[in-house]
């Protein structure tokens, strides 16, 4: 499962997810890839299953680039516990996704073989995605 390894602080606020992603939001690796189209927590995970998708689907050819990563301290407190006493202890990791966002790119596959793959691979994700091909793409025969 995806988590820092050390973080400053155990604890983080919520925070809000407005707006879409400043940063992250072309192709930067692959050929095609997978954009978020609202905004949401992904968990750990979720990326792990989403990635195991995708590369089992791909049969373990090409390259899969993952482009978020969960940093983020999620709280929950016991059940049954009463108001007060504090913030919860920390149960996992989350990163906090905008629409815009690339999620998972892939490269060295033909372009059928990265659709089907991407799209179980967003099955797995809690977020609608879009399916993208970099600008510059020529499909080659192969």
């Amino acid at each position: 499962m995806l988590q820092p390894k050390k973080t400053k602080y155990r604890r983080q606020q919520k925070g809000r997810m407005k707006g879409n992603a400043q940063r992250g939001h072309t192709i930067a690796f692959g050929s095609f890839a997978i954009k978020s189209e609202e905004s949401c927590w992904i968990t750990g995970r979720q990326i792990e299953a989403a990635r195991q998708a995708v590369s089992r689907y791909m049969k373990r050819e090409g390259q899969i680039w993952i482009r978020i990563f969960p940093d983020k301290p999620i709280t929950r407190k016991p059940a049954e516990v009463r108001m007060g006493k504090g913030k919860g202890s920390p149960e996992g990791f989350v990163f906090p996704i905008t629409p815009g966002r690339i999620i998972i790119e892939v490269d060295g596959v033909p372009y059928h073989v990265a659709k089907e793959a991407l799209r179980l691979g967003a099955q797995k994700l809690p977020v609608t995605t879009k399916f993208v091909v970099r600008r510059d793409y020529a499909e080659t025969a192969e």
